[in-house]
């Protein structure tokens, strides 16, 4: 073969476009042949061969409304790349829904991050457009290209719109969870619960409030993996159809260039990421999946140097559960560009994105911005402080979170009587009895819903208010699990408690009446029972940990790991720095 068929465009000897990565039978020459021969049978021709080769992650299916303007999003992306001399080659992948999981979506970003990987991998292309926007895609993706090291770029679906139920503006999934909140406590009844249930995805699109997919969406742009404005516009805006053409174009500028995604994840660009999730009262699923994107790339978060951004970094996005407004009025307020301005003195303005500039030169390019009420000023918060604070205690040895922007301001610090219930099942079959010994001040403890315990870290730690109190007026009360909350979610709840029950961790021996105190100004979450009586528990009825006879299943039970290492599996993080 020539000179030309075994180098990239630049003349360099590293191969490129479609003699990456060439399947191997022996002889290369032969394996280029054979593969032209074949994508020619698509009508390509030898011109549009030698271009770069920009794939794009088509994360589309009929049970992703998430996802739902995927094919729009990939002609657009596919347009950006012709546009700017490219060969855009779209690939499916797998597609996880948080509503069409089971048991939980979370138990399958692990599994579609190593399908991204392994395809980014496999196929030839000098760069990756990878299309998420629900809750465990968009993560699920980063981790992947972290692993796969090609150039990499960012494409979010967007945000639904909001609906109106009787008057009253409403949008998935915060209002979900008030008006469920209102049918068991009997103050709507069940035709006005299908009433709103028409009303609150009012399009295809992602959550319109600040969920587990606006916040990745946020986290993404702050982490430089998007183009600037790539976050907020809404799924079905002409905004989001011309930044996906943007992403097109920008991914052969990127294979072209080299600007591989090592050199966009750095330790500054975590930094970043850490501030934004605290600035826009975040969901507490950004911590662990920035955990897993930092383990690909041989890095820790720090959790404890989150808690200190936290005391320095208010909330200042005035979103519902926080505040009270939605995504698409975000991106009327300027989305990101607007909030990374207020925030601009507490950032690391070196950090590089996808664009080839760094995070300063982004800011300044946005301009000046102008007068508007979503992000509020640092003079005028929504929150003093960030939206998540990181406990610790011997009821959390690893750590545990809580999102104090959406908590009680009066359970803040509290002791109360354990109400335990052991797993699920237990809940479910107890949660709504009238003979439940519950009363308000007490504290509701779920065991079994961490990484191996349910398994996949359900986000079942929003545990309903018990039906009696609920009728009583009872709005919150202090809960406590291992598992997670969805981030569109609300109230007094301690998630994240590691290690967890399932592997022999204190929140195992924690028993009903037992005390237990939360003291959020001072991080504690601590059991009052002493360190004998807990290792009498222990040993009285020890742990066996959950094992599975076959399959996926028993790969992830061999090697999840806990919350603050972002619940990867071990295997798939990254040599650190150091060498470990």
């Amino acid at each position: 073969m020539s000179k030309k068929d075994s180098s990239k465009p630049d003349g360099t000897d590293e191969p490129s476009g479609m003699r990456k990565g060439l399947t191997s039978y022996g002889d290369q020459d032969f394996s280029l042949f054979l593969r032209k021969a074949f994508i020619k049978g698509a009508g390509y021709t030898d011109a549009a061969l030698e271009r770069p080769v920009v794939g794009i992650a088509n994360t589309g299916s009929a049970y992703n409304p998430c996802h739902g303007n995927a094919p729009q999003l990939i002609e657009a992306v596919k347009r950006g790349v012709m546009l700017a001399g490219g060969l855009p080659m779209e690939f499916p992948t797998i597609s996880v829904h948080e509503s069409f999981a089971a048991p939980t979506s979370m138990y399958l970003r692990n599994l579609m991050s190593m399908d991204t990987e392994e395809m980014v991998r496999a196929q030839p292309m000098d760069a990756v457009v990878l299309i998420g926007g629900c809750d465990k895609t968009v993560p699920a993706q980063l981790m992947g290209a972290a692993s796969a090291g090609i150039p990499s770029i960012q494409l979010i679906t967007g945000s639904m719109l909001t609906g109106s139920h009787r008057g009253e503006r409403v949008g998935a999934c915060t209002d979900c969870r008030r008006y469920w909140g209102k049918y068991r406590a009997g103050e709507i009844d069940g035709d006005e619960t299908a009433d709103v249930n028409n009303q609150l995805v009012a399009s295809v699109g992602t959550c319109s409030v600040m969920g587990t997919a606006s916040t990745m969406a946020c986290i993404a742009e702050a982490l430089g993996m998007t183009m600037p404005g790539g976050a907020s516009p809404p799924a079905v805006t002409a905004d989001r159809i011309r930044i996906a053409e943007q992403t097109g174009a920008q991914a052969v500028r990127i294979a072209r260039d080299g600007l591989s995604i090592d050199k966009v994840l750095t330790p500054a660009a975590f930094e970043n990421a850490m501030r934004v999730l605290l600035a826009i009262g975040g969901s507490t699923n950004g911590i662990v999946h920035l955990a897993a994107i930092a383990g690909r790339m041989g890095l820790d978060i720090d959790l404890q140097l989150l808690d200190r951004m936290g005391r320095e970094t208010p909330v200042l996005l005035d979103l519902k559960p926080s505040g009270q407004h939605y995504m698409e009025d975000f991106h009327k307020a300027g989305g990101m560009a607007t909030l990374l301005r207020e925030l601009k003195p507490l950032l690391r303005l070196e950090a590089m994105t996808v664009t080839g500039r760094t995070l300063g030169e982004e800011i300044e390019r946005a301009g000046p911005g102008f007068v508007q009420s979503v992000v509020r000023t640092a003079a005028n918060p929504i929150y003093p402080q960030g939206g998540i604070a990181v406990l610790r205690g011997n009821l959390a040895p690893g750590g545990a979170i809580i999102k104090q922007s959406a908590a009680d301001a009066g359970l803040m610090e509290h002791e109360g009587r354990a109400v335990v219930f052991e797993n699920i099942e237990d809940l479910a079959l107890r949660i709504d009895s009238d003979d439940l010994d519950v009363a308000r001040d007490d504290v509701l403890v779920l065991k079994n819903i961490g990484p191996k315990g349910a398994p996949g870290m359900p986000e079942a730690g929003y545990i309903p208010i018990p039906r009696k109190l609920a009728r009583a007026g009872v709005k919150d009360m202090v809960r406590i699990s291992d598992g997670r909350m969805s981030g569109t979610a609300f109230g007094t709840i301690v998630l994240h408690v590691t290690p967890e029950s399932a592997i022999g961790g204190p929140l195992a021996h924690v028993r009903n009446g037992d005390r237990i105190r939360l003291s959020v100004a001072k991080r504690e979450i601590s059991l009052l029972v002493s360190d004998d009586e807990l290792a009498r528990r222990a040993e009285e009825s020890p742990v066996v940990e959950p094992t599975a006879e076959r399959g996926y299943r028993k790969l992830f039970l061999q090697t999840v790991m806990q919350a603050d290492k972002g619940v990867d599996f071990d295997f798939l993080c990254a040599t650190k720095p150091d060498g470990r």
